[in-house]
């Protein structure tokens, strides 16, 4: 690239099998389709809009709980469609894949309640129907409500969640890694063998959460591992990320603090043994654009009428632990809301804004709102373009993760007005590369690369090691 090139800008959509996702009380709106997450035209047509604008994948949200700290109760939860009714990820992806080529999808499944034996069949089965255009977000779970639903009292402690994390990624490595040869299918029919039987080899797991003593039942899949997608940047999360993650998505409401997140992701992947270019990082944002900055700035004053307060405060409470139905959405914070928690996130919400008003908790939800934590870009294509780029060059961010406002109208607007200001500057693909997600993404190739740990548990790796695992 010449030096003076714009940074190639990364879009991924941001969504998930349920109604209005980030932006509560939207899917009121006469253009929003959320409501219709449960049919699989909504899905098909997403995804074919998404991979028009070269998009590099979907990224599915999920959650096995409701929020239920707004008013010690689900209650407004359900009232207003926040995150629930909330449906499976993973059953989407045939069906778009079936009316797509190129496009990536990245699926939430958390490792807190399946055992990792099956799973690894699904994620097998699923890169084998697309191709190997599947990445795996990996999520330890944080919702109390979903450990009480299988059976917990709570969830596990959060560094604990990480340590099961860890070794359920293991049982996942070896499975799909380190236990059939490649070539092992010979589908030889003059000797009537399909499968060599010296070439499929048993894991012999047997750690502190897990015993799989097996083979794995799928035959290598064109990425064998899929993508692995993480989300999390706590210390545990960090050492988490930096070990197994291939694209990180954070949610950063300023330019300070997406910098500060990047960079610790970085070093994570340096201090795991890779290179920082290793690991592609995500932000959270949503853009509101059209034709002309009036009609964007139209589009953004007509959505924020329907924002749901209520709704955006269950989704804030969950996320923060704090039950905000105690205060009014008058009430000042720092004043008449006294927390550590919500102080630090207006304290940074404010930097973002620009201005010194009083943070009222009525603010905070029409913050979180319109795209949840993340901010809000709106304008032009051409603006927007611009914001875009200035991130990306402050920020050493590598793509977007784009909420909507309404879909698929926040999408389609993205790709009809953001999309080619951005191809314009050469800071956007025209079209895609062949090949997997993973090769689409890094440039070299369809598997692990060889400093990923996964990478350590294919056939021969630990023997050549001396035995010795991580």
């Amino acid at each position: 690239m010449h030096p003076h090139a714009p940074r190639r800008i990364r879009f991924n959509a941001f969504d998930m099998n349920c109604v209005g996702h980030q932006s509560p009380g939207l899917w009121r709106h006469p253009d929003d389709r959320s409501s219709e997450y449960n049919t699989i035209a909504y899905w098909t047509h997403l995804a074919q809009v998404i991979e028009r604008g070269r998009f590099d994948g979907l990224f599915i949200a999920d959650v096995l709980g409701t929020y239920d700290v707004y008013g010690s109760s689900n209650r407004a939860t359900l009232a207003a469609g926040t995150q629930v009714p909330v449906n499976d990820p993973v059953l989407l992806v045939s069906a778009m894949a079936a009316v797509t080529e190129h496009l990536g999808f990245g699926i939430t499944a958390g490792t807190a309640f399946e055992h990792p034996y099956p799973f690894a069949r699904r994620l097998a089965t699923l890169d084998h129907l697309t191709g190997g255009r599947v990445g795996w977000n990996v999520v330890t779970g944080y919702l109390p409500s979903a450990a009480r639903n299988m059976g917990q009292r709570d969830q596990a402690a959060h560094d604990d969640r990480y340590d099961h994390a860890d070794e359920y990624l293991e049982v996942v490595y070896k499975l799909l890694e380190g236990s059939w040869e490649d070539g092992a299918v010979v589908r030889d029919r003059r000797s009537s063998v399909f499968t060599d039987p010296d070439r499929v080899h048993e894991i012999g797991h047997a750690g502190a959460h897990f015993t799989v003593p097996g083979i794995a039942i799928t035959e290598p899949s064109p990425q064998r591992t899929p993508v692995v997608y993480q989300a999390g940047t706590s210390p545990r999360g960090l050492r988490f990320a930096g070990e197994n993650a291939e694209c990180v998505f954070v949610a950063a409401p300023t330019r300070q603090r997406l910098a500060q997140a990047v960079t610790g992701i970085r070093a994570a992947a340096i201090e795991a043994g890779r290179e920082p270019g290793d690991v592609k990082v995500y932000t959270l944002l949503t853009v509101i654009t059209g034709p002309d900055e009036a009609a964007a700035q139209a589009k953004h004053e007509d959505y924020a009428s329907y924002i749901d307060h209520q709704g955006a405060l269950a989704l804030l409470s969950g996320w923060m632990g704090i039950d905000f139905s105690q205060y009014g959405l008058d009430d000042v914070i720092g004043h008449d809301v006294q927390t550590n928690a919500v102080q630090s996130a207006v304290d940074t919400f404010r930097a973002s804004a620009g201005d010194d008003e009083p943070w009222t908790v009525r603010r905070l939800a029409e913050w979180v709102g319109i795209g949840g934590f993340g901010p809000v870009v709106v304008g032009s294509g051409a603006q927007v373009a611009d914001e875009l780029l200035d991130w990306a060059r402050e920020t050493d961010v590598d793509g977007f993760n784009l909420a909507y406002a309404i879909t698929p109208g926040t999408f389609e607007d993205v790709v009809e007005y953001v999309v080619p200001e951005l191809q314009a500057r050469g800071a956007y693909p025209t079209d895609y590369e062949e090949g997997t997600l993973r090769h689409k993404l890094f440039g070299r190739g369809d598997r692990l690369p060889a400093n990923h740990r996964g990478s350590g548990f294919r056939i021969g790796a630990l023997a050549m090691s001396g035995g010795a695992e991580r």
